[in-house]
């Protein structure tokens, strides 16, 4: 029996009860989907032991701040004058009551056995595996709405060591305390809010796979990204993707080790050759990969013009005239 078989073999034979599980939501200025995903989330067959929710909005939210639920969850909504979902995430951590952490995001709908399946892969997987599941697209809601990521693929699959991509979707994630332990929290440059808006979670999946970690890829935890945003929206997010690709690309560039300045320069190469076969096509498409492109190169500059720069002058000592 292979080890996805025995994967799936251990979630129909898991226990019914769930063991106690924290599920953190971050959210910013999005006060309407936020509480449409934590509906969803109670109204699910099972529901966490424990709903943390950090809101870095502009003001408190007119229901969560005194939401109750008749569902065994405990609601602990927290306002944060913070800004950076790396950031508030981190928070949500400080917060956490239970060793099992599950991850959402302020912007999807969850199937209602979401929640029990991936906790129940993670147990069956154990400690020294992530789970992260099936992120499919909601119903746009404008005549140009659109979502910007997606998994859909139907079949499980399992990563580990360097598998040449980024596997890990934190808007449908699940590990043990521990392994945040290990790698350490998120990198709160990255990711939107922070100076370089992206790719938060290709960082935090890279440094769990360096350190010897498993990335369960597990298709029957279905979310829904809503897509809310907009044609107006779309060159920027790209432009900000690419900024924080570029980033983390930058923050791992060795001469001894070129494995992402290698993995830079095949994403930067895709890109363009996308661009030239949609620019006749799909023209705001190829606009979107230009701007992609362009982030990329201009992130991994300045991260490695100002970010390396300030941490060798910290290791740089500091000699005193007499």
């Amino acid at each position: 029996m292979n080890e996805l078989n025995m994967t799936a073999s251990a979630l129909q034979t898991a226990p019914r009860d769930l063991p106690p599980t924290t599920l953190i939501i971050c959210s910013r200025n999005r006060p309407q989907l936020l509480l449409e995903t934590v509906e969803s989330v109670l109204r699910g067959r099972e529901v966490p032991a424990e709903l943390v929710i950090i809101d870095q909005s502009d003001v408190t939210h007119a229901v969560l701040t005194a939401l109750k639920s008749d569902r065994a969850c405990e609601i602990r909504y927290r306002w944060s004058q913070t800004i950076g979902l790396s950031r508030a995430r981190n928070i949500a951590l400080t917060l956490a009551s239970y060793e099992i952490l599950v991850f959402t995001d302020d912007d999807v709908i969850v199937e209602p056995t979401w929640f029990g399946t991936i906790v129940r892969a993670l147990v069956a997987a154990g400690p020294r595996s992530v789970i992260t599941g099936q992120v499919q697209p909601g119903v746009p809601l404008s005549p140009d709405g659109f979502v910007p990521a997606l998994k859909v693929d139907p079949e499980p699959a399992v990563y580990e060591g360097r598998p040449g991509k980024d596997v890990l979707f934190p808007l449908n994630m699940a590990l043990y305390s521990t392994a945040i332990e290990e790698v350490g929290n998120f990198d709160e440059r990255l990711g939107a809010g922070g100076p370089f808006p992206g790719a938060e979670d290709n960082d935090f999946g890279f440094r769990l796979l360096e350190a010897g970690y498993c990335i369960r890829y597990v298709p029957e935890a279905v979310i829904h990204h809503r897509a809310w945003r907009t044609a107006k929206d779309y060159l920027r997010l790209r432009w900000g993707y690419g900024l924080g690709r570029g980033g983390f690309y930058a923050k791992y560039f060795s001469w001894r080790d070129r494995y992402m300045l290698k993995r830079m320069i095949k994403d930067v190469r895709i890109h363009l050759v996308s661009f030239f076969y949609r620019l006749r096509r799909e023209r705001r498409r190829a606009v979107g990969d230009a701007a992609l492109v362009a982030g990329i190169l201009f992130g991994a500059v300045r991260w490695s013009l100002t970010v390396h720069r300030e941490e060798a002058m910290k290791k740089t000592p500091v000699i005193w005239d007499e």
